[in-house]
């Protein structure tokens, strides 16, 4: 997680603008990205998420904070010995309430200027998020999301990916904007505005609300091509098609009220 001093824009002072949505005034480029990883049950695939995690070379610094939503697998053993001042922090949520809850949990705890999220199940690449980083480092876009193509080798079902496609298809619509990928887990923003979202879902829900209250508040979406690999029901998979349904819900309930 130790910024490259190589990297084109190392030193370059930018403005963060995403057209109709957030512009950051002219600063700095951001020092600190704050990953925030939730575990709940992930006994077999955490540490490796963490290692991978800290051996991911980035243009800036990195934290990464991992929340343990309530697991009751022995996570919070392995995680233990895992924490290291000043580069990775662990949360326990005594009680298990949802992804969602443990991202806004990690937002609150987040000391970085820009944020993500990234899954504890080893499905993402952490080495992608150094893709996430360049169009906000280089003054393009203020948020990032990171997309997948799904293939054969890479999609966890065929009705996953048919219902991954009518959410977007849907949100699409709703906004009147185009979007590849409203289920990615690697989107990144700013973390003032991760926390001027207001979130409130505790569950998956927590995706269709970022992305409906970002596009909601006028943010244009920067998307860049990202390796995924899904993972089966047999090696944790959790999300579901009720999932799926409440998303278009979601949707609608945020273009009609914007809440």
């Amino acid at each position: 997680m130790r910024p490259s001093a190589g990297h084109p824009s190392f030193c370059r002072r930018q403005r963060l603008s995403s057209g109709r949505g957030t512009t950051l005034p002219a600063m700095s480029r951001p020092q600190l990205l704050t990953v925030v990883m939730p575990v709940y049950n992930e006994r077999a695939t955490v540490r490796d998420a963490v290692e991978r995690m800290r051996k991911t070379q980035l243009p800036i610094q990195a934290e990464l904070i991992v929340v343990d939503d309530g697991s009751t697998d022995g996570s919070l053993d392995v995680l233990a010995d895992l924490a290291e001042p000043g580069s990775v922090r662990l949360i326990r949520r005594r009680r298990n309430a949802g992804k969602g809850a443990a991202v806004r949990t990690g937002i609150e705890a987040a000391r970085g200027d820009l944020l993500t999220v990234l899954d504890a199940d080893l499905e993402y690449d952490p080495a992608d998020l150094g893709r996430l980083l360049e169009p906000i480092l280089a003054g393009e876009a203020a948020v990032t999301y990171g997309t997948r193509a799904f293939g054969s080798h890479t999609a966890f079902s065929f009705w996953y990916v048919v219902g991954n496609r009518v959410v977007n298809l849907w949100a699409s619509m709703l906004f009147d904007a185009w979007l590849s990928d409203v289920y990615t887990c690697l989107k990144m923003a700013p973390t003032e505005v991760w926390r001027a979202l207001d979130l409130h879902s505790d569950d998956f829900r927590i995706e269709a609300e970022v992305t409906g209250k970002l596009l909601t508040r006028g943010e244009r979406i920067y998307e860049v091509p990202i390796g995924y690999r899904a993972r089966s029901r047999e090696e944790g998979k959790k999300i579901r098609g009720v999932d799926g349904m409440r998303a278009l819900w979601v949707f609608l309930r945020l273009r009609l009220t914007g809440r």
